[in-house]
């Protein structure tokens, strides 16, 4: 078992937070780091039984939680980002040694969760309400935003830190109660969350977070508990559904953040240069195992070659390695069957006449890594360009015409992200009001920050993450209306 060097060793929990207490249980299961295969813990692998007690003891603090007035939910919101941002360095030693990303990129994914903490703890206390005029005389109407209540949260692995601060955040703020189930692969940094929690002064039930093995027992519970009022889940379409189904019966409030195949424009009118530095931070951020990494590459005939030139310079620059080490840039993808989807790809779209640039193997380290991989001549009808591939492969398709790569780049039931690079003005208006995207990113590669709303359309999800939309999810509208006695 790797001992990590951490300044508070005690942020490495095994156990499960329910009530306020840390719970063992009798089975426990094994989480290794993805670069070098070494057994990192053994964590409490809790049961049902354990979830509902989670459920009924969030449910029971929900109303004491809520009654506390904004300001007071604020203030320990606030302790919690001051201490996240105090063990910054820590929460990156866990969240590396079991995700794999680079230290630095860890780091950043442990700020910007903190800002997500940050600013629902102001948004508590702006939770605003109405007076509409009435519609008689002798009546008045008000309106009221109340919590939706227990709130499930199902996270993923490729985010640990930050998807459940997302969540928690907004939940939180808004005087909702929480039970979560962090990825299997990952509960390491989401029980460092809970630490934290716990002194900042979160009292218990508030927050609740339970490692587990059971995902598909655990999200059925939480769609189907009569205490449970919303669940918010970030992952795949397919699962999604199937927690959409599962919460129909008991008409369940759905965030959900979903898969994507995010689009990448490059016009003729582009900097090819800024253009690839973007598509490198759109691609290969987290090695290109996030939602809303770029997936597909359109490049328009005109600066095809530069832009692709420029790539494949960029890209050779990367570190493959360890995350843990100095200067490494891109670590290794979670398992296996990652590593396997992206060989799947990438022969689907040799086998049909694409070419290789650079990359197109398993790396020289073994295990889980792979080269960073450039292809062009891809096609619509290969592989990489219908399914979102999560893993360093980026595909690049020529084009010739603006409507044409539109058309191209909507042709997917996903529709997470999108980006693109131009500089006439007009065409910046006409494709970013084009695009069938959530989130838009013009002339950057970087789209993802709390002030502003994150969120897809079509099958890649519903509801929105960050800004001041973010909280809307998580509150009930109440109409008030008052009748008047007569004078």
């Amino acid at each position: 078992m790797s001992t990590l060097p951490l300044r508070d060793p005690t942020l490495l929990e095994t156990r499960a937070l329910i009530n306020g207490e840390w719970v063992g249980s009798a089975g426990t299961y094994v989480v290794s780091n993805p670069a070098t295969g070494q057994v990192i813990a053994q964590v409490a692998a809790m049961d049902i039984d354990h979830a509902k007690g989670a459920i009924d003891a969030a449910h029971a603090a929900q109303p004491n939680w809520a009654a506390m007035t904004g300001k007071e939910r604020a203030a320990i919101l606030r302790r919690l980002h001051d201490l996240m941002v105090a063990n910054a360095d820590d929460l990156a030693m866990i969240l590396t040694a079991e995700m794999g990303k680079p230290l630095a990129e860890a780091k950043g994914e442990v700020l910007y969760g903190a800002a997500y903490v940050e600013w629902f703890a102001e948004e508590a206390k702006r939770i605003y309400g109405d007076v509409i005029p009435g519609h008689a005389r002798n009546s008045r109407i008000m309106v009221l935003k109340q919590p939706v209540g227990v709130v499930g949260a199902i996270t993923p692995w490729n985010f640990p830190n930050a998807m459940l601060a997302r969540k928690l955040a907004p939940a939180l703020a808004a005087g909702c109660t929480m039970v979560a189930r962090p990825s299997e692969q990952t509960p390491l940094s989401a029980l460092a969350i809970g630490v934290l929690a716990c002194r900042a002064g979160v009292p218990a039930g508030v927050l609740n977070i339970l490692p587990n093995r059971r995902a598909s027992e655990f999200g059925q519970l939480l769609c189907s508990h009569p205490k449970v009022a919303k669940i918010t889940f970030t992952g795949s379409t397919r699962v999604g559904a199937i927690l959409m189904e599962q919460g129909a019966r008991t008409i369940k409030k759905f965030s959900l953040e979903l898969g994507g195949n995010a689009p990448f424009l490059v016009f003729d009118d582009a900097d090819p240069e800024a253009a690839a530095e973007g598509a490198l931070l759109a691609k290969f951020r987290n090695n290109g195992q996030t939602c809303v990494c770029a997936n597909r590459f359109y490049v328009q005939s005109g600066i095809h070659d530069a832009f692709v030139a420029a790539l494949a310079r960029h890209m050779s620059n990367l570190k493959v390695g360890d995350g843990l080490r100095e200067g490494v840039t891109t670590g290794p993808l979670i398992n296996q069957a990652a590593v396997e989807k992206v060989e799947t790809h990438v022969s689907d779209a040799l086998a049909k006449g694409a070419r290789l640039t650079i990359g197109g193997a398993r790396h020289p380290l073994g295990g889980t890594f792979y080269e960073p991989t450039l292809m062009t001549g891809v096609t619509q009808d290969m592989q990489v360009a219908r399914d979102e591939t999560f893993g360093p492969l980026a595909a690049v398709i020529r084009f010739d015409t603006e409507q044409e790569a539109i058309a191209m780049a909507n042709d997917t039931e996903f529709g997470l992200a999108g980006y693109f690079y131009a500089s006439d003005l007009s065409r910046v208006w006409r494709v970013a009001e084009a695009l069938e995207v959530g989130i838009v990113g013009v002339n950057t590669g970087l789209v993802s920050t709390e002030v502003a709303p994150f969120g897809g359309v079509k099958q890649s999800g519903m509801g929105r993450e960050g800004s001041r939309y973010g909280i809307d999810d998580y509150l009930e509208i109440k109409n008030v209306v008052i009748g008047l006695a007569a004078r």
